[in-house]
């Protein structure tokens, strides 16, 4: 047996030519029970007087009183509510997220687009009939970002957060909010939104959504001078075309409704020595570590932390002679673990909590905000690491441990190092202006970050993506994962002289840096530069 659908049934209902009619009668039976109710409220003293003990007491009376009066106040809120809430932008809101009946009609609205910042549209509204249909053309590729908006399910993303401004009106167009509500009242029309021009490039989303395919994984590119957001990928996604009651399961395989790019907190691997290096340069760091073959521990009682080199000298059954003395530039280059968790051990628990708080971790950063909605991300999380846990600081300096991450906060974080130690906020709407964050780290340290992370890409780990005519400098990064096979990481920009975009790439268990997530990031900077955004 199929089995009801309350809402569906009402809708139909409403839509059926006998809905005028039932409905001037339901209006008739809701004037009349409160009538009735008011008159049991007022005839209550009669029916409960005892004869024998004389009349009731004035305090008595006076609170049947002041329940009837009560009882007036709500019941005129709730009729202004209803006939006049159409005029306020925050019953709209209230009616398009959470009435799902589709006679609602706050769904009658033709929502403005939605478009990239080269005038793609990635979102619109059509009428057929009575109906108003929202309409996604780029699919599951743009699911994380837009969102959806659905008058069963609610909305979702830039769908949610813009909710007023794509309705039509904003607090300072009170006269469009009067024309709104007029419009949905009479029904002589369908209102029209106002469009949303987002920051996002379709090309490099497109781009982003093919390269990752069906991995697990996350995409984010950022303007490194002004914050915008040009990428925002996460896989698997959804078709906001078709959204149904199984998506919201949480036995749902690949977690689609997730945004793996501002949600997904991953351990970030050896993509946190930049923060390591960050701390060491500021701290005035120079000279030499030594290195040994056979690792590093802060006790016997701990395992040593060793090289990935030291693996795999292991596995083909010879023995590596080790590093020796590297200097800063060296160590990140070869991504030395050995280096790191010393030089982390060496400046203490109290400088690296002031790291990282100075690099935003532990927080929410607003993508976008407005009176009537907004979006956040959030960054990494990293747990107090007690002082007598030398063992965990080491770990931690090296991007392991107890240290998550989200990809859009390293994306930030690669930016603010390319912006001359200054994140400027991330931002979705093109009509936002560019606000700086924060200073991550000082101009000269971050100046000579550049100059190392280039480096990588020339010399060390990630010189696999070197191209002709585009300089990249970044850091791979292999996080280790208690799950399965380790997680891959690549954060970088480009040009490195003179950088324009940042670039976050994220595949869950897809193994080393270099071979996974590395060439998908250079594959979008060369596409970045073929259209005109790297100079």
């Amino acid at each position: 047996m199929t089995p009801v659908d309350p809402p569906g049934l009402f809708s139909a209902i409403v839509d059926s030519n006998a809905w005028p009619i039932l409905r001037i009668g339901l209006q008739i039976a809701f004037f009349l029970t409160a009538a009735y109710i008011i008159k049991l409220i007022i005839g209550f003293r009669a029916l409960t007087e005892l004869r024998h003990l004389g009349r009731s007491k004035r305090s008595f009376r006076l609170a049947f009183i002041a329940l009837a009066l009560l009882f007036t106040c709500v019941l005129l809120y709730q009729a202004t509510w209803q006939l006049t809430g159409l005029f306020r932008h925050q019953f709209l809101a209230f009616m398009q997220s959470y009435d799902r009946r589709q006679f609602n009609p706050a769904h009658r609205i033709r929502r403005g687009r939605i478009l990239d910042h080269r005038g793609e549209v990635l979102a619109y509204s059509e009428q057929s009939g009575n109906q108003v249909y929202r309409l996604y053309p780029y699919g599951p590729a743009f699911a994380h970002a837009v969102g959806y908006s659905d008058p069963k399910f609610g909305a979702s993303g830039m769908e949610a957060a813009a909710n007023a401004h794509l309705n039509g009106a904003t607090a300072d167009s009170l006269p469009a909010w009067g024309e709104l509500g007029r419009q949905l009242l009479i029904r002589e029309q369908h209102p029209r939104g106002q469009d949303l021009v987002l920051t996002l490039d379709t090309d490099l989303q497109l781009l982003a959504a093919r390269r990752l395919g069906n991995k697990r994984g996350a995409v984010v590119v950022l303007g490194t001078g002004d914050g915008a957001i040009r990428v925002l990928a996460s896989t698997p996604a959804f078709d906001p075309n078709r959204i149904t009651a199984g998506l919201f399961r949480r036995s749902h395989p690949g977690a689609p409704l997730l945004n793996r790019a501002t949600q997904g907190l991953y351990p970030p691997g050896s993509t946190f020595k930049i923060l390591t290096a960050a701390l060491a340069l500021d701290e005035g760091f120079a000279g030499t570590l030594y290195c040994p073959a056979d690792g590093y521990t802060t006790s016997a009682h701990y395992r040593k932390i060793r090289d990935h080199e030291y693996y795999t000298a292991r596995r083909a059954g010879r023995i590596w002679q080790g590093h020796g003395n590297l200097d800063l530039a060296t160590a990140l280059s070869e991504s030395s673990n050995v280096f790191f968790a010393q030089l982390g051990v060496r400046y203490g628990h109290d400088a690296f909590a002031r790291n990282t708080e100075r690099f935003h971790f532990n927080r929410q950063i607003g993508l976008y905000q407005s009176p009537y909605g907004s979006w956040a991300m959030t960054t990494g999380r990293i747990p107090e690491i007690a002082t007598s846990d030398k063992y965990g600081l080491a770990q931690a300096s090296v991007g392991q441990g107890k240290i998550l991450v989200t990809p859009a906060h390293m994306a930030l974080i690669v930016a603010a190092v390319a912006n001359q130690g200054v994140a400027m906020r991330p931002r979705i709407a093109e009509s936002d202006q560019p606000i700086r964050l924060a200073r991550f780290m000082r101009a000269a340290g971050a100046r000579r970050l550049m100059r190392m992370l280039r480096k990588v890409v020339t010399d060390g780990t990630g010189r696999g993506i070197e191209v002709d005519g585009l300089a990249i400098a970044g850091k791979t990064g292999t996080a280790q994962n208690p799950q399965g096979a380790a997680h891959s990481w690549f954060v970088g920009f480009a040009p490195a002289d003179r950088p324009a975009l940042a670039v976050a790439v994220l595949v869950e268990h897809g193994g080393y840096g270099s071979a996974t997530a590395a060439p998908i990031a250079r594959d979008l900077l060369v596409r970045a530069k073929e259209l005109g955004m790297l100079q």
